[in-house]
């Protein structure tokens, strides 16, 4: 059923109305509570680590990554769920924020090339003035793009880059020849690819493939907190961290059946088998311990200096964007 793909800008929200904070709860923020990237979050939840650990976390949707950090702002939620290289942007804007445990040590973003309008593609460079379909204009893998045809010499201005926000919006235009190339997550890649639809040229599910795309290994999906709460709430902190590393742990060995049985039943969006493939690619791309590796700011940083994102991100102390000493005891308890 892959007409009903979930959209990958979440379109329909699987949150429903907003849901009051419960007294006492740690609420966290997140854009796309579905996302492959930040499924350790929801693996915790579900199975009831957070409770196990004495902390009563919520979780709040919502429709950006941008929303997300206003909420943080504004008090309506402690944490958020995000890309690590959002807190090297919001201080070189001179907010401080820190990942607290690390979720995914990959982004899960692949670029494909369409087998039906680009069916004798040999290099990147025959991409230069075609159409490449992203989930969004500023996102992940519009910038992830930009990155890859960069280093084949291809100037922003020359792709015209189209934006699909929904999963159904993706696979259509790409099996209709809307677009030359594809630039997006899963589920969708997965079923391009078992339909014959898309060549593969870069690949961000694996460990390989993602340092051969940026350069090094590049962390993504993290929970990120603004100083203030990383300093006044330790005990929650460490909780918080506790709860994810024992998910990243429960998923190395996690099976088909465990994955139904814990997933939300939309996520699958009518198709398990679709979904299971799709998880079976992601295994190596969530981070095994919660730690944040040595050279991942350096290259996060890079990149974005790279997208020209402004020289103040290469004057970021890249120290005080994330801490590992949460992640260090969880690691050290769940032996993971």
């Amino acid at each position: 059923m892959l007409g009903s793909v979930l959209p990958a800008a979440h379109a329909q929200r699987l949150a429903g109305t907003p849901v009051r904070p419960r007294t006492g709860a740690v609420v966290v923020a997140v854009d796309n509570r579905s996302s492959f990237c930040y499924l350790p979050l929801t693996v915790a939840d579900r199975l009831g680590y957070f409770a196990a650990e004495g902390v009563d976390v919520q979780l709040r949707e919502f429709a950006d990554v941008e929303q997300s950090v206003q909420a943080v702002r504004s008090g309506e939620a402690h944490l958020y769920s995000g890309p690590y290289s959002s807190t090297i942007a919001l201080q070189a804007r001179g907010q401080m924020y820190q990942s607290i445990v690390l979720q995914g040590r990959a982004p899960q973003i692949v670029l494909g090339v369409s087998q039906k309008t680009m069916p004798h593609y040999r290099e990147l460079r025959d991409l230069r003035g075609k159409r490449v379909g992203v989930t969004s204009l500023g996102s992940g893998s519009h910038r992830t793009a930009r990155l890859l045809l960069a280093k084949a010499g291809i100037l922003a201005q020359e792709v015209q880059y189209v934006p699909l926000p929904s999963a159904q919006a993706a696979v259509a235009a790409c099996r209709s020849g809307q677009i030359e190339a594809i630039c997006y997550t899963d589920p969708v890649i997965t079923a391009l690819e078992q339909g014959a639809d898309v060549r593969v040229v870069a690949d961000t599910r694996t460990v390989q493939g993602n340092a051969d795309v940026f350069g090094g290994p590049m962390p993504a999906g993290c929970l990120i907190a603004p100083d203030e709460f990383v300093s006044a709430q330790a005990k929650q902190s460490q909780a918080i961290a506790d709860a994810i590393v024992h998910a990243l742990k429960w998923l190395r060995t996690a099976g088909p059946s465990d994955i139904i049985k814990t997933v939300p039943e939309p996520y699958f969006a009518g198709d398990r088998a679709l979904y299971l493939a799709a998880f079976s690619r992601a295994r190596e791309a969530w981070a095994p311990d919660g730690l944040m590796p040595d050279e991942g700011p350096g290259t996060a940083v890079r990149t974005l200096a790279r997208l020209n994102e402004g020289g103040a991100v290469q004057r970021v102390d890249l120290t005080r964007t994330y801490t590992n000493e949460f992640a260090k005891r969880s690691k050290a308890k769940f032996r993971a």
